[in-house]
This record gives structure tokens, C-alpha cells and sequence, in this order.
């Protein structure tokens, strides 16, 4: 299985929360795993906010991003383009999404169509899969 995975689905791999344990025994299995360049900041954000509302120690948050910047690398990423960002803004515009939920959904098709193999979509935002179930992509979890 080729999974790509936002940044809702990503989190749970650093943050204990609902769904951590089965996301992380879900991308375990996966044959490839693949993000947006971008998603790196987002993390990176989550985590900062995740402190300042006192859901996670300072502590924590640290240990969080030293564990991020160890697998960043073992992760494909997919590049944030001009043709990517604009088909982005297509499909924001068709199914309701925020902005960089549309380029998490345009980078899953892009690299869906590059390698010409089914790729799942990993999110734990229900508009952004409920929009790649529309498109084509397989979404995670199921239901």
C-alpha cells in the first residue's frame, strides 16, 4: 500500500491521541509513505500550538520534533509547484476545502497519476476525505 499522509494523520505519529495507535500500525505496513514538502511547517505548527494551549509540555513538543527530524527524511516528499498549487486552488474551489487541504489533496492526486499506482489518502479531516473519495483516492480510515 502507498500511502500519502496529511498533517492530521501525521500528528498522531508524535502526539498520543485518538487513532495514534492504528495510524501508526497503519503506516508501519504501508510500502511507501509520502507527504507535502510543506507539511514539515505544519507539523512544526501543530506542535507549537499543542504547547501554548497546554496540551503538550515544552518537553514534549521538543521531543516531538527531534523524532520528526529523524524520518523526515525516510518520507517521500512531494513538491509544492506553481501546476500544483493551481490545481489546488480547482479543487478548493470544486469541493469546499481549505487552502492547504487542497494542496494536500492535489500533491495525493499528482502522485497518484506519477507512478500509476493507487495511493491512499491518510486523513483525519473529514472534508478532505470525503473530497478524495470523490476524486478517485482511496481514503483512510475507512468509514
Amino acid at each position: 500500500m502507498i500511502v500519502y499522509a496529511d498533517t492530521s494523520a501525521l500528528v498522531k505519529l508524535f502526539v498520543e491521541e485518538e487513532n495514534s495507535a492504528a495510524t501508526r500500525d497503519m503506516l508501519r505496513g504501508a510500502q511507501t509513505m509520502g507527504t507535502g514538502l510543506l507539511t514539515r511547517a505544519e507539523l512544526g505548527a501543530a506542535l507549537a500550538r499543542g504547547v501554548r494551549l497546554g496540551f503538550l509540555s515544552e518537553e514534549e513538543a521538543l521531543e516531538a520534533r527531534w523524532r520528526l527530524r529523524e524520518v523526515w527524511p525516510t518520507w517521500i516528499h512531494i513538491t509544492v509547484d506553481e501546476s500544483l498549487v493551481s490545481r489546488a486552488e480547482v479543487l478548493a474551489w470544486e469541493h469546499g476545502l481549505r487552502g492547504y487541504d487542497a494542496v494536500h489533496l492535489a500533491a495525493a492526486l499528482a502522485w497518484q497519476e506519477l507512478i500509476a499506482s493507487p495511493v491512499v489518502l491518510a486523513t483525519f479531516d473529514r472534508e478532505l476525505w470525503e473530497a478524495a473519495q470523490r476524486v478517485g483516492l482511496v481514503s483512510w480510515p475507512e468509514g
